[in-house]
């Protein structure tokens, strides 16, 4: 483990989920670090959407087997979870003492996380709200980012329309908590009409899901997450000058599918490429985490990265590539293949039905 500062200090408690869960102190206050894997392996960081945590935002991705043959077996995985939004139930209510954090602040305690681990550069991931700590994070400290993989990601500052619609839900969790109505609300944030509804109108078990967990969140500091992520600025101009690749996912049917685009757009193409995914909302990572898998695989490959291989085929084998998983139900658009490795001429893709 690496060396801290006087400023930081750390209490563990075991999870039964295969992993550890740090409670770091921070300069800004504590925030809970769920770490996954050898810490003697290269770090992947992951944050969440707002009222969101590690669990609900990436277990649909982390939990494929494709996903875990490339993911675990590379790096050991540092899930930040916003103030307030751990995966223990009941997580406390931060006082309204203790001083609100901007998005600067948030994206400073990331540093301090790595800091405290004794991670000099990482990979990193993260969805929406938490897409934007880490891109804030990755412009403030330029040489401490490899690569960033981002799922509906923001890089503007809130239009006027996302501004008035955030402060509703500001009153909403002030007043009524988690109500139903902000339950909606977020809901239609994170999943596609198609998934909400389902087949005769019925929500899917991942919908139900994460309705559950919105039971168990403390109002008081999703509203913290909330209004930082409200008054971010923007950073749009910065895009250029990140040093690292970039993938980006968004779903076509997600409330920020035109922030994505413009990120892209304002991004180095020999450096960034953008998959949107069919049928599909903000949430990629448990709508449909299948289709990041070849993306992810391929962007990885970049950096000398491969799946596992099964035990059967020996160790002598385990230094060479694995060939994509070929069952995704979605093959996503892949804009700047070059920026990935992959050293072919740009193709779109059409929506295939493939029988698993």
């Amino acid at each position: 483990m690496g060396d801290s500062s006087d400023s930081v200090s750390i209490d563990i408690e075991l999870i039964p989920l295969g992993g550890k869960e740090f409670v770091v102190e921070t300069t800004k206050g504590c925030i809970s670090v769920f770490v996954c894997g050898d810490q003697e392996k290269p770090g992947l960081i992951t944050y969440s959407d707002v009222a969101l945590n590690y669990m609900s935002c990436f277990q649909g991705l982390l939990f494929c087997h494709d996903a875990a043959s490339l993911l675990l077996h590379n790096f050991c995985i540092y899930h930040i979870d916003a103030p307030g939004h751990e995966f223990q139930l009941g997580a406390y209510a931060i006082s309204s003492d203790v001083p609100l954090l901007s998005v600067d602040d948030l994206a400073d305690q990331v540093a301090e996380v790595l800091n405290f681990f004794g991670l000099k550069e990482v990979l990193c991931l993260g969805v929406t709200a938490g897409a934007y700590i880490l891109t804030l994070f990755a412009t403030k400290y330029k040489e401490r980012v490899r690569g960033l993989i981002l799922v509906s990601p923001l890089c503007k500052a809130p239009s006027w329309t996302e501004w008035i619609y955030n402060k509703v839900l500001l009153n909403l969790l002030y007043y009524y908590g988690m109500c139903g109505v902000l339950k909606e609300c977020l809901i239609q944030r994170y999943f596609s009409k198609e998934i909400r509804h389902g087949m005769h109108d019925a929500e899917s078990d991942i919908v139900q899901a994460c309705r559950r967990l919105l039971d168990e969140r403390q109002s008081a500091n999703v509203m913290r997450f909330l209004q930082a992520i409200n008054e971010r600025h923007d950073v749009s101009e910065n895009m250029k000058k990140l040093l690292c690749k970039t993938l980006i996912f968004v779903g076509e049917s997600s409330p920020f599918h035109s922030e994505a685009v413009h990120m892209n757009a304002k991004m180095d193409k020999r450096n960034s490429a953008l998959v949107e995914v069919q049928s599909c909302g903000s949430l990629v990572t448990e709508e449909h985490p299948y289709a990041m898998l070849v993306p992810i695989e391929f962007f990885l490959a970049g950096f000398g990265y491969y799946k596992q291989l099964p035990s059967s085929l020996g160790s002598n084998h385990s230094s060479y590539p694995v060939s994509p998983s070929s069952h995704s139900f979605i093959t996503p658009e892949l804009l700047s293949p070059e920026s990935l490795g992959i050293k072919l001429k740009p193709i779109k893709t059409r929506r295939l039905a493939i029988n698993v």
